[in-house]
């Protein structure tokens, strides 16, 4: 039975996490560990963790919920495993897979540990971005689930069970490769599409008083933290750059259509893209 769940790293999804373990289990007492002292002080104002906490102290745990950047992820998971007890569950959240897991594959606590990546969040960050309900109906990929001990297992199950999330079971490597597409992908576009328009701006001052609302949808993830979103590039840089030579290959025929003036050949491209539709909305009423 979990009693103590310690978080590293109290914002959004450390944060959201915490929000809905103290609504469906107010039992439960959550203790928050940050290397940002004010993160942890407005987490405890916010009341979504009970106590301020050091890591030396996880060995009380019978949880540990690491949501943190995926670097520091593979600097301090091993860490987490060598302090917790035998009966201690461990997962993290982070958006890449294979270095994390690879990083405690050999550690004599690997069945302590399960990799995990609730596929929510938001562009903001902190403790005050966390919200509750954030993974309700949302995808949690879990990774390598036979490398973790069973009754830990169930553990885990337990509080996505309650959290609402569905339950997806794939190897840290299609992981990694599928989320770079769906993820990854997306993000480095909304960052250079902003990129873009802020270089255009400083000619053309009255460009963002045109920007309707679908600039501000794509634009959106471009007020993602980047220093989130460095090392998860870096880790997946393999698969990022598949991804990108696909999307710059797609680009590129596109202004070649439009140079060409070939615009049944746009239309067309247009018209099959938006089977996307269909697959959304079928995966939609999947869930």
């Amino acid at each position: 039975m979990t009693k103590t769940i310690y978080i590293i790293g109290v914002g959004l999804i450390g944060g959201s996490i915490a929000k809905d373990i103290k609504k469906l289990n107010p039992e439960i007492s959550i203790y928050g560990i940050d290397k940002n002292a004010a993160h942890l002080e407005e987490a405890e104002s916010l009341g979504f963790i009970d106590k301020k906490a050091t890591l030396e102290e996880v060995k009380e745990a019978d949880m540990v919920i690491i949501a943190i950047p995926v670097d520091a992820t593979v600097q301090l998971l091993p860490k987490v495993l060598d302090l917790v007890s035998d009966d201690t569950l461990v997962m993290e959240s982070g958006s890449t897979k294979s270095q994390i897991c690879k990083a405690v594959e050999s550690h004599p606590k690997r069945r302590n540990f399960l990799a995990t990546h609730p596929i929510a969040g938001t562009e903001f960050s902190g403790p005050k971005a966390a919200m509750e309900g954030l993974f309700k109906g949302k995808t949690n990929i879990i990774c390598e689930v036979e490398k973790t001990a069973f009754k830990l297992q169930e553990r885990a199950l337990a509080i996505f069970q309650i959290m609402g999330m569905r339950i997806r079971y794939m190897s840290p490597e299609a992981h990694d490769k599928h989320i770079a597409y769906v993820s990854h992908l997306s993000h480095i576009s909304s960052f250079m599409l902003g990129k873009t328009v802020i270089e255009k701006e400083k000619n053309e001052r009255d460009i963002f008083d045109m920007a309707g609302s679908g600039f501000e949808s794509t634009v959106r993830l471009a007020k993602s933290s980047p220093e989130m979103w460095t090392p998860i590039f870096k880790q997946n840089k393999e698969n990022v750059i598949e991804t990108l030579d696909e999307y710059i290959h797609n680009l590129t025929k596109f202004k070649e259509f439009m140079e060409s003036d070939d615009f049944d050949e746009i239309y067309n491209e247009m018209k099959n893209t938006n089977h996307i539709k269909e697959i959304l909305k079928g995966i939609s009423l999947t869930r």
